[in-house]
């Protein structure tokens, strides 16, 4: 069945009816002020951080499911009946219905019943705040009396707490309304210093922000009674659920458009300024005003939209190709170079799987996200290489992640994942290939974001690799400590307790033992590198970083072509299986990833690692790899993880064997992984199966 198709003129995905298999979302926002919508308008939105910023409520694996969102409900005041423009959450039979995708911004298009509505959703560059522009037109040839309701519901900022601690939260709820402005203030009165606002543009027949007055008992969102009444109750929310509800008539003659612009904003004051008056319990207003009139004017929000498609040709319009194949051209010049984007500000920290709750953005896969991005945004790139190094540990180790609202590093979700250090170098080659930055080398960087600790970002670098070498095992292998990029290889949990973490759970064995050739193969790559742009330091900089306490230029490019050359040395003695690199050897010292296991005899991750870092490039191994990938691994989707899938749990092994065979890390497709083998073919000259490889993979 046929859902949507691409409209590379408009850079949009347009999708043609609302009841898709799942929910098929959007990413909002470019800097600060985030949002998630589905093509049913279900989502939520928050300010930098998912799980401590959430402005409004998401109710994850919720059926129906996708209920929560950006609503608008339409009643017709003569006959009573409802629906959404969006198809949820009414579900009403809509005569037409067209969502369009477009980049960081969704517009959706239905009609009923002589009625034609169109929404967009979208976020000003450079602001903390979502417009929706709502336009209503009357198709028939009668006057047409309407009401329209719109609905937010409040989340209570930190998204963990307000889903679990009720006993709390039942009882901080707390809104203002003035000059028919929703705000919501939960906390606001002790410790927090931000708030939340709702506005409309146009003059409200009511108002609620009472969640049951708003719903009536035992409703839900498909059929609130204020809108089936079609009178809003003016609740003044006081605990238990803050939502946001404005009541707007509009009286509409045959062929009349009416519009109605929506506002879902954040705003932060002072200490010294949250109240109005000083000394009150009210909300000082006095900077948040001006921007909320200035963005309920038609023309300042077609001027912002305006912009914000001229900021996204800017950005894609920085790397474009022109090829024969369609498709290709399709990914690269838009969604490809979109997706690099949304996972840079997102970091995978927030999506319709990741709740934005139990991560925040992980070291090493920012680190790897800015290859993608880097020519896009080479200012925030610098930032993003500045803050996460801020928070590398002196042993040269990294947090697995860091909050972006306070960017200190945790270990909510684990430490140790020893290949987290490796990639910050490689990032950092990455940076200043595409921009000549030279002077970055020479910035002072704090460790474990402790002020008063601060190396030039040089010292980082030297301390990354030499976290690695601190840290080798048996084989002279680096040790994987938790896991490395597959967080799911626990070689040292050995897990038996129900409901216990394999990302948290203390190590039952030892790490001394495990080691892993993925990590290897990366280090020899990201230390090649480091030595090519040592190399090419300009001498006035080398001057600087040989003041600094560390090894200079030469001495840290010498080290680092030394210890690559003696790692792959250790490699092709301990990390070749004969067709293809093994994945690692377990707490036992026993092989993983070779012909000799029983399953899981072969890994995508050090097959396309390895070559990418030139082993068997030169004596047609690195063929003879890539010929066991296609014969093992590549599927009509894609390449899978491992093959043989894992038919049960193995204790030595940790979170890979819980999965079903074919799920998530038990050998299915990670697309991530897919264009490292697409790489490792263009090196062995094979540009035609890395395109073959690249299409299966291409949603196009």
């Amino acid at each position: 069945m046929r859902y949507g198709y691409f409209d590379d003129h408009n850079r949009e995905y347009v999708i043609i009816r609302p009841d898709t298999p799942l929910p098929w979302i959007n990413y909002l926002g470019s800097q600060a002020y985030f949002g998630l919508i589905s093509n049913t308008a279900g989502g939520y939105s928050f300010y930098r951080d998912a799980r401590l910023r959430r402005i409004t409520r998401y109710r994850y694996n919720n059926v129906p499911m996708d209920f929560g969102g950006r609503y608008i409900y339409i009643r017709d005041n003569a006959s009573g009946d409802v629906w959404s423009p969006s198809w949820q959450p009414t579900q009403s039979n809509l005569d037409t219905y067209e969502c369009r995708h477009g980049m960081g911004y969704t517009t959706i298009n239905a009609s009923k019943d002589g009625l034609s509505a169109r929404t967009r959703y979208f976020v000003p560059v450079g602001e903390n705040l979502e417009i929706w522009q709502f336009t209503l037109s009357n198709q028939r040839e009668e006057v047409a009396n309407i009401s329209v309701f719109s609905l937010i519901e409040f989340c209570l900022w930190d998204a963990a707490d307000d889903s679990t601690n009720y006993q709390r939260n039942f009882n901080t709820g707390q809104v203002e309304i003035e000059d028919e402005v929703i705000y919501h203030k939960t906390e606001y009165r002790e410790r927090r210093d931000h708030f939340a606002y709702f506005a409309c543009s146009e003059p409200l027949a009511g108002y609620d922000t009472q969640r049951e007055d708003f719903l009536g008992p035992y409703r839900g969102w498909d059929k609130p009674v204020v809108v089936e009444q079609g009178r809003s109750m003016n609740s003044h929310a006081l605990g238990w659920a803050p939502i946001g509800s404005h009541h707007v008539k509009l009286t509409l003659e045959p062929g009349e458009t009416s519009e109605i612009v929506f506002l879902l904003g954040y705003q932060e004051n002072g200490r010294d300024a949250k109240f109005d008056p000083p000394g009150s319990q009210r909300i000082n207003k006095t900077g948040v005003k001006p921007i909320i009139a200035q963005y309920l004017k038609t023309e300042v929000v077609d001027g912002a939209f305006d912009a914000l498609r001229a900021y996204w040709d800017g950005l894609l319009g920085v790397y474009q190709v022109n090829t024969p194949n369609v498709h290709t051209d399709r990914m690269v010049n838009i969604w490809n170079a979109y997706q690099c984007m949304v996972t840079f500000n997102m970091s995978r920290s927030a999506s319709f799987y990741e709740s934005g709750v139990g991560r925040g953005l992980g070291f090493r896969d920012s680190n790897q996200d800015l290859l993608g991005f880097v020519h896009q945004v080479p200012d925030r790139a610098r930032e993003r290489i500045l803050d996460l190094t801020a928070t590398q540990l002196p042993t040269g180790g990294a947090y697995h992640q860091y909050q972006p609202l306070t960017k200190q590093g945790n270990n909510a979700v684990g430490g140790g994942f020893n290949d987290d250090p490796l990639w910050l170098p490689l990032a950092v080659v990455a940076y200043i290939k595409e921009t000549g930055d030279w002077a970055i080398l020479s910035e002072p960087v704090t460790y474990d974001s402790t002020p008063g600790t601060e190396t030039p970002l040089f010292e980082h670098l030297q301390r990354a690799f030499q976290y690695t070498l601190d840290r080798l095992g048996p084989h002279q292998l680096p040790l994987i400590g938790r896991a490395d990029w597959n967080d799911c290889l626990n070689l040292n949990i050995f897990s038996e307790e129900p409901g216990e973490s394999f990302q948290v759970a203390p190590l039952k064995k030892d790490g001394t033992v495990a080691e892993s050739v993925f990590i290897a193969g990366l280090y020899i790559g990201a230390a090649q590198e480091t030595a090519a742009l040592c190399a090419a330091v300009p001498p006035a900089i080398a001057a600087t970083l040989q003041d600094s306490g560390s090894m200079g230029v030469a001495e840290f490019a010498a080290y680092c072509t030394t210890t690559a050359s003696q790692m792959e040395r250790t490699v092709w003695k301990h990390g070749w299986d004969g067709a293809w690199f093994l994945r690692a050897y377990d707490a036992f010292g026993e092989k993983v990833g070779s012909q000799s296991c029983e399953e899981g005899q072969i890994f995508i991750e050090p097959q396309g690692i390895c070559i990418l870092a030139g082993l068997g490039l030169a004596d047609g191994k690195a063929e003879t790899t890539l010929e066991s990938v296609q014969q093992r691994l590549a599927t009509e989707h894609g390449i899978v993880l491992q093959q043989p899938a894992f038919s049960k749990y193995y204790l030595p092994l940790g979170e890979i064997g819980s999965y079903p065979p074919g799920f998530k890390e038990n050998a299915s497709v990670f697309c991530h992984t897919n264009p490292w083998i697409m790489i490792a073919e263009t090196l062995v000259g094979h540009g035609d199966q890395a395109m073959d490889y690249y299409l299966r993979i291409n949603p196009s």
